[in-house]
């Protein structure tokens, strides 16, 4: 039988963020979705986004990369990884939470990402949770009126 073992060293680090959203989960799910949307909500991770085939192909301004959208709105997910290699990326889900919803971001680090990094790279991730808030809730009160 195989062992699997894995040390600390080996493993990546992952740190998570939610915020609670006064609009259905659909609400939110569909502005994650939609890869064209980023710059709206992720304007440091995104400054603009094109279809590539079967991917998209994201303009960050450091350069550009590949990314797949996996969404399933069963379970509320909405991935943003890299193709060919689903470890790396955003994972987001978005649950009930009463009237509204609580959406959650994950992300991945390296193992060994230097904290300072880590840090920064989340507090940008807590503005996008608000950006993503009054999006969804301002959609949600526009379907309402």
């Amino acid at each position: 039988m195989p062992t699997i073992s894995s040390s600390p060293e080996q493993l990546g680090i992952v740190d998570s963020r939610q915020i609670a959203i006064a609009a259905p989960r659909e609400a939110v799910i569909t502005i994650l979705a939609d890869a064209t949307r980023l710059p709206d909500w992720a304007p440091n991770f995104a400054q603009s986004v094109q279809r590539d085939g079967e991917h998209w192909r994201v303009d960050t301004g450091a350069g550009e990369l590949l990314m797949e959208v996996v969404v399933d709105h069963d379970l509320g997910t909405v991935d943003l990884i890299r193709p060919g290699d689903p470890s790396l990326g955003a994972k987001m889900r978005v649950l009930h939470n009463g009237a509204g919803s609580a959406f959650v971001f994950s992300i991945v680090f390296p193992a060994g990402a230097p904290d300072e990094a880590i840090a920064a790279q989340m507090a940008t991730i807590e503005e996008e949770l608000v950006t993503v808030r009054g999006l969804a809730e301002a959609s949600a009160a526009a379907a309402a009126a």
